[in-house]
């Protein structure tokens, strides 16, 4: 099995904030505590809190303030509440005393009415190079807040996802800045972790068409490259993978196709 190099999104976050390129497309992260939910409630209004240590999307909540209230987003539920106290208490049974991040939320660009991103990976070639090699869309699952295959999220090639907001002009350069996002991210974390191998970032895009950088896998996940249309992507990620000892899954069980 694959061996987690990087531990936590906090740790991750805080050696991409020392590349000045990364920092500024980086959401603010902090700790999640009672007084830090507030103060970034109060300053954006939708945060995102998440396990540290989570990946798949599981326990990663949306918390956005209301004038008149405040609310929560946990898998398929939406629970409202009248005070930031009784939403706070509330909250405590899903952290169970787990190290939790709170992240500012990010207006994403949508499809149906749903929040997408987009999953670009990024793998050592045979050379040791970094080499970009493959790249999809995530729609959420209709109930959810979280775009991930794994919590049932609809699979589309980016373009089609992209072009209809951006226009097919502008498409191709935003998916190369995505690609660029990813180099430098590879460069600055295999810098501190030279045993890198492969890395997985989440990007999204706000309504301004500004790139955020959500989330970087250090143990990426293939298999929704098999739901795209043409699945050209795939065969050189699983050869790479293969260069450098990984063996990967490619059952699908909750990503859907588009």
């Amino acid at each position: 099995m694959a061996r987690r190099l990087i531990k936590g999104k906090m740790h991750a976050h805080a050696l991409m904030q020392s590349h000045p390129g990364l920092a500024k497309r980086l959401p603010t992260l902090r700790w999640m505590n009672r007084s830090t939910l507030v103060s970034m409630l109060n300053q954006y209004g939708m945060v995102y809190i998440k396990p540290n240590l989570g990946s798949q999307g599981n326990g990663v909540i949306r918390v956005e303030k209301h004038p008149q209230h405040y609310k929560f987003h946990a898998g398929t539920a939406v629970s409202e509440f009248r005070s930031y106290d009784a939403m706070y208490a509330a909250l405590a049974p899903h952290i169970r005393r787990k190290p939790y991040v709170v992240q500012k939320g990010i207006h994403v660009l949508r499809h149906k009415g749903r929040p997408f991103d987009f999953r670009v990976m990024i793998q050592r070639n045979p050379k040791r190079d970094w080499e970009c090699t493959g790249i999809f869309g995530r729609l959420a699952h209709p109930g959810k807040a979280v775009t991930n295959g794994s919590q049932g999220g609809t699979i589309y090639e980016s373009s089609a996802l992209l072009a209809p907001r951006a226009g097919t002009s502008r498409t191709p350069y935003l998916l190369r800045i995505m690609n660029r996002l990813a180099y430098k991210t590879a460069a600055t974390l295999s810098s501190k972790y030279p045993q890198l191998n492969e890395l997985g970032l989440d990007i999204c895009l706000d309504r301004k068409l500004n790139p955020w950088i959500l989330e970087v896998n250090t143990i990426p996940d293939p298999k929704p490259f098999t739901l795209l249309p043409n699945p050209r992507m795939l065969p050189r990620i699983i050869a790479y993978g293969r260069a450098y000892g990984r063996r990967y899954n490619l059952k699908v069980t909750k990503a859907r196709k588009a």
